[in-house]
């Protein structure tokens, strides 16, 4: 930590300063200031501590995710033949809905094409019904 920073967690006046200010206006806040000047110094400590132990949880959840992946075995043939059944399974109907998809995609394309082509239809013969004499305004 920088020693020369005006707010470190030390008795310095401007801490002093902002501790009573904090009592003054709300006491909640010229306690924690209090705090702040007692306990600062293991903050940075506790901060570190706290990052390790999340990162050391979270990397066993990627260490075990990993684990019961498709390649992992379990020791025991018949569930492990049934459990690659059943991915197959349920990889082959996702890529079923994948092609459903792709294909009501297509679908709504050509609806909007041909509501679009019927509506520009519609114009050309409505312009083409009115005549030449008519102009529309220019913005």
């Amino acid at each position: 930590m920088n020693q020369s920073a005006l707010i470190r967690p030390d008795w310095t006046p401007a801490t002093i300063a902002l501790m009573v200010l904090g009592f003054v206006i709300f006491w909640p806040l010229g306690l924690a200031m209090l705090a702040y000047i007692l306990f600062g110094e293991r903050l940075r400590d506790f901060k570190r501590t706290a990052n390790e132990r999340a990162d050391g949880m979270f990397s066993s959840f990627r260490r075990s995710s990993r684990r019961y992946g498709p390649s992992y075995s379990t020791g025991n043939v018949a569930f492990d033949d049934w459990r690659k059944a059943e991915m197959d399974r349920i990889e082959e109907q996702r890529r079923k809905l994948d092609e459903m998809r792709d294909e009501f995609d297509s679908y709504l394309r050509e609806l909007r094409r041909a509501k679009d082509q019927e509506e520009f239809d519609r114009f050309m013969r409505e312009r083409s019904n009115r005549g030449p004499e008519t102009h529309y305004p220019t913005v």
